[in-house]
């Protein structure tokens, strides 16, 4: 995916991005190519979630769920396709933590769950263990990024976290020391949302730069891997 049309499409401020900022998209880009293709990480298929508060609208921080979640169910079970699926996803994981300055990552495809229901579902990440699913409803983006920018398909770099909310801005909190987050749409060649990158980091104003590039270049490599 071309980075002009990345940033057309997902509301990325153009004008504050640094001069030399697509060569570093690019070159990120190929080392991404380049770790997903040579990848024999074994999939994580069921991971730890956090019990969810009443309504289960919120993660209630530091309680873990006594059962894990399964991705077989999701995906509909543990077919060759599935396996390169979590393989790809979790070497471009890897790659992002090996590069990034932030403290939790996750990638997420808009998917069917078994109760039918539209959700964001979590395929791989690193960091604390969080929501496996997000609903894609209008009344759960009132209170979600992840739900907002997977309905919008449009980004969402949130450089301090605390100014946001206190000028009214929405905001799930998942782990109380997150100072700033970018949640960013993985579109699809015709610009339909197939899931959305979301990174977390417990310092402000990380998400620019280098920092913002590798990211960039993540969100434009992930989408030939879930539209496959």
């Amino acid at each position: 995916m071309s980075l002009a049309f990345y940033l057309a499409n997902s509301s990325i401020n153009q004008a504050e991005l640094p001069t030399d900022f697509a060569e570093q998209v690019a070159d990120f880009q190929q080392q991404l190519h380049s770790a997903i293709e040579i990848t024999d990480i074994a999939p994580q298929w069921q991971y730890q979630v956090p019990e969810l508060g009443e309504g289960g609208s919120c993660s209630l921080f530091d309680q873990l769920a006594s059962e894990f979640y399964d991705l077989e169910a999701t995906l509909c079970g543990k077919t060759p396709a599935n396996l390169r699926l979590l393989q790809q996803v979790g070497a471009v994981v890897q790659f992002y933590r090996q590069h990034s300055g932030s403290q939790w990552f996750g990638v997420y495809q808009s998917r069917i769950n078994p109760r039918g229901e539209s959700v964001l579902v979590k395929l791989a990440y690193f960091g604390a263990a969080s929501r496996a699913e997000f609903p894609l409803t209008p009344e759960f983006a009132a209170i979600s990024n992840n739900s907002t920018v997977g309905l919008s398909g449009k980004g969402r770099i949130i450089n301090n976290v605390e100014s946001y909310v206190a000028a009214g801005g929405e905001y799930y909190t998942c782990d109380p020391k997150v100072q700033a987050e970018a949640c960013l749409p993985l579109l699809a060649k015709d610009g339909r949302v197939l899931g959305i990158i979301d990174s977390e980091a417990f310092e402000q104003n990380i998400f620019s730069g280098t920092e913002l590039a590798l990211l960039i270049a993540v969100a434009t490599s992930l989408p030939a891997i879930l539209a496959n």
